[in-house]
């Protein structure tokens, strides 16, 4: 039987239910409840319009409507560290170009000490191109290597003590970074992603693989290339953890670009298998999100979700 800890609940930092009563008070029931986590996804700011597509969905629409509600992630952390006492807060995932590296090493090492260590980044290289623009980021383009520098650089500012850094985009000269974080050598760090470059990623830079939407029967072949990625970098794959992101619809199938049924959703014996099949590909740590339009059926979900799988699986 899994245990309600492996895991966490996506409180949602955007669209119609991301508001501050909302939120919060989904942060505290999934401490109360007894899940391990929650979790944040990474949104800055919506151009009114733009022509990215969203790769998470079939069609490539984005899930919400633009002008909805939408909340900042790292000061969220700040507030939901302050409103609860156990569960760990993670971002999943941090787009990690949105920002100066070292104030977001800064910001998070010092959300890690007031927290008593509960820090997780999850960290992604993004895809909405017009809100890289909108943040005067790096090019788009080198996002991949942009993220792979700032995941360095929050590392050695976690590290604590003097830190200096010479890489490709960024660079500075040697800084005191005191206090480092409280977890050492620093906050876990989950690398979001399906292709081969955030796999790479994962093997060079990470603790875990976190994967989103991706059926059931591809992930076999993604976690072979993992592997042989972990071989590369003289890692063992056993030390990579893996965890998974559903979009929970409890009683609704909804289709994924990746697999016929998106995995978290249809009738609860098809959520209950779902489950059990990513535990037997290795996966042991799981991200919930209700993304729909009320409260109410939020909170009907999240109860199905604790009270009618998790026991289950």
């Amino acid at each position: 039987m899994a245990s309600i800890a492996e895991f966490g609940l996506d409180v949602g930092v955007y669209g119609p239910l991301a508001t501050p009563g909302i939120v919060l008070g989904l942060a505290r029931q999934a401490e109360e409840i007894g899940f391990g986590a929650v979790w944040l996804a990474d949104h800055v700011a919506f151009p009114v319009q733009f022509k990215s597509q969203y790769p998470y969905s079939a069609t490539g629409d984005f899930p919400t409507r633009l002008a909805e509600p939408l909340l900042e992630p790292v000061a969220l952390m700040g507030v939901i560290a302050g409103a609860t006492q156990r569960v760990k807060i993670g971002t999943a995932v941090l787009v990690m170009p949105y920002r100066n590296p070292v104030l977001l090493a800064r910001m998070l090492a010092t959300i890690d000490n007031l927290s008593g260590g509960r820090v997780i980044l999850g960290a992604g290289t993004g895809w909405l191109e017009e809100e890289f623009q909108v943040l005067n980021t790096h090019d788009f383009a080198k996002r991949g290597r942009v993220t792979d520098e700032y995941l360095e650089i929050f590392k050695a500012i976690c590290g604590g003590g003097e830190v200096a850094y010479r890489g490709e985009t960024y660079a500075f000269e040697p800084i005191f970074c005191v206090p480092g974080s409280v977890q050492r050598p620093h906050p876990p760090i989950l690398v979001g992603g399906v292709a081969d470059a955030a796999l790479r990623r994962v093997a060079k830079h990470a603790d875990g693989w976190l994967a989103v939407t991706i059926g059931t029967q591809a992930i076999p072949e993604r976690l072979a290339k993992l592997k042989q990625f972990c071989q590369q970098q003289g890692r063992s794959f056993d030390s990579v953890q893996l965890a998974y992101k559903l979009f929970l619809n409890i009683g609704e199938a909804k289709r994924s670009k990746f697999d016929a049924r998106e995995p978290g959703t249809g009738s609860l014996a098809e959520i209950i298998d779902d489950l059990k099949a990513l535990k037997g590909l290795g996966f042991s740590h799981f991200v919930v999100r209700y993304r729909g339009a009320s409260a109410a059926e939020q909170s009907r979900q999240i109860a199905g979700f604790t009270d009618e799988v998790i026991p289950k699986v």
